[in-house]
């Protein structure tokens, strides 16, 4: 596609825009002079502001589109929907707004698009209010520090990474390595610990088919009535993926600010970041490395800084979110996975090595990291899993190192056999979220040696029936455990108890 200047233009469309300019001017209205590829290239329409939405008056009826390149005579313009109806020589004029999105309880358990519009077979949302796609983060002092645990209910997580309400924090490792189930299972949880955290869920480009066995899933826990849906598939136009996480923001951003809280995932933001490339590669912006604009670290500090939680002042509200990153071959130093480590406050590193072993979730103890969910994490879970990291991390170390050689010392021995039951501990299957007193038991039960008679591969037996156990005859004790705070004397004794029973009747087996 050539640029053409307006002297280069065909004499039909000279006359158009000498006819606009005559009769309207050019400040609020003007014309298409080329369009292709979900692009729009408009002369005229000087007032026209960044993420304006403008309307195109075609012969099929009025088409939607928003300013994305302004230059010094022609606008560049990326179309809402197909670009079969818009043909050069249209009439384009400001709407006046720029681009918004129904927000509010209405969207609660429904499917819709960016825009907004039900996708569910819904009636239509009859919104009260509506939110801006764009719009500036909230500043230094409108924010306070993280402070409550926004509880996942995968043990590894919780443990060893803890996330508070307000953070961000990435989830990144290869493709199907289960980083959406980390993502369903906190959604899940939500509901099942009944915390009121509504959630927010955005699919950018995913295959429609997982999207709606994701919803169906939903549907069966019990967590569809507190949550949103924004889907968009690999056949919608780039436009559309760009939008998505930006419209479920400020559907997310509804909650935040009326004193509640929400939890935002992204699935998955390197989809985002190769649409955003298509549009401005489309746009002739220059391409950077890997072809990627300049401006594509922007494109996601801006989508994630407005996720936070919020002062006292503004309501104490608080926007969680959790964006997931597909690497390749797990090269986490790769253009896109590095931008997002650097905005966001920690990641949670999804091994694929791990994840062919069986040891599900796949969560590397070594590079994933949590920068400020320890500030957020609940007392109960503190007490017993301070060491857990390290000792992890030290077993992955050593049972490599001893692999080659059978002469080892009565401490590494007993370090490695302690490090298998942790590994076997923490395995977790998906869609079964613990709560805080079943966590609490089964690290506190491993971490002081009550199991080290059972052999590894019959831990988890011994988790349930210490489990089973304890709820069947201390569940006052173990329901006051549950609401966080540290273990009493009494609450320790029953779990020491119930764990010896069922040491006893696991050993050697």
């Amino acid at each position: 596609m050539t640029q053409l200047s307006v002297t280069e233009l065909s004499q039909d469309l000279r006359a158009a825009i000498a006819n606009l300019d005559a009769t309207e001017g050019l400040k609020s209205v003007g014309v298409v002079v080329r369009v292709g590829d979900g692009v729009a290239w408009v002369h005229g329409l000087h007032d026209a502001g960044y993420s304006e939405v403008l309307q195109i008056e075609t012969a099929g009826g009025v088409v939607e589109a928003f300013a994305l390149n302004l230059m010094e005579d022609e606008i560049g313009a990326v179309l809402l929907s197909g670009d079969n109806t818009v043909s050069a020589g249209d009439t384009v004029r400001l709407k006046g707004t720029l681009l918004q999105v129904p927000v509010g309880p209405e969207l609660l358990g429904r499917v819709v698009d960016p825009l907004g519009r039900p996708l569910d077979g819904g009636s239509a949302i009859k919104a009260k209010q509506f939110g801006l796609v764009e719009r500036e983060s909230i500043g230094v002092m409108g924010r306070k520090g993280v402070h409550e645990p926004l509880m996942t209910g995968i043990m590894s997580i919780d443990a060893m990474f803890p996330i508070g309400r307000g953070q961000r924090e990435l989830i990144i490792g290869d493709r199907q390595t289960g980083k959406t189930a980390l993502a369903i299972d906190t959604m899940i949880n939500q509901a099942k610990q009944k915390t009121g955290v509504v959630n927010v869920y955005v699919a950018i480009g995913q295959k429609l088919s997982k999207v709606a066995r994701l919803i169906d899933r939903l549907k069966a826990e019990g967590v569809m009535e507190q949550t949103i849906i924004v889907a968009t598939g690999p056949s919608d136009p780039a436009s559309l993926l760009y939008l998505a996480p930006y419209a479920a923001t400020a559907m997310g951003e509804y909650f935040r600010d009326n004193k509640q809280h929400a939890l935002m995932i992204y699935d998955d933001l390197t989809k985002h970041a190769v649409a955003y490339r298509q549009m401005s590669l489309l746009l002739r912006r220059p391409p950077g490395r890997e072809a990627f604009p300049g401006d594509v670290f922007y494109l996601h500090s801006r989508l994630l800084e407005r996720s936070a939680k919020l002062s006292d002042e503004l309501g104490a509200g608080s926007l969680t979110a959790l964006p997931i990153i597909e690497t390749q071959a797990g090269d986490i130093s790769a253009y896109i996975p590095t931008n997002v480590i650097s905005i966001t406050d920690g990641q949670i590193f999804l091994e694929t090595d791990l994840f062919y072993q069986g040891i599900r979730p796949a969560i590397s103890a070594g590079l994933s990291v949590s920068r400020v969910g320890g500030a957020a994490q609940t007392k109960a879970v503190k007490s017993v899993s301070s060491h857990l990291k390290l000792g992890l991390s030290q077993f992955r170390e050593l049972a490599s190192f001893a692999q080659f050689g059978s002469d080892l010392d009565e401490a590494t021995k007993s370090q490695i056999e302690r490090g298998q039951r942790l590994t076997e501990l923490l395995k977790q299957p998906q869609y079964a979220p613990a709560a805080i007193w079943e966590q609490v038991s089964s690290i506190y039960a491993v971490t002081n040696g009550l199991f080290d008679k059972v052999p590894a591969a019959n831990i988890k037996d011994a988790q349930g029936a210490m489990l089973t156990r304890l709820w069947a005859d201390n569940k006052k004790d173990m329901q006051e455990l549950d609401k966080g705070d540290k273990p009493s004397e009494a609450q320790t004794k029953a779990i020491e108890k119930a764990a010896k029973s069922a040491s006893k009747a696991f050993e050697g087996k």
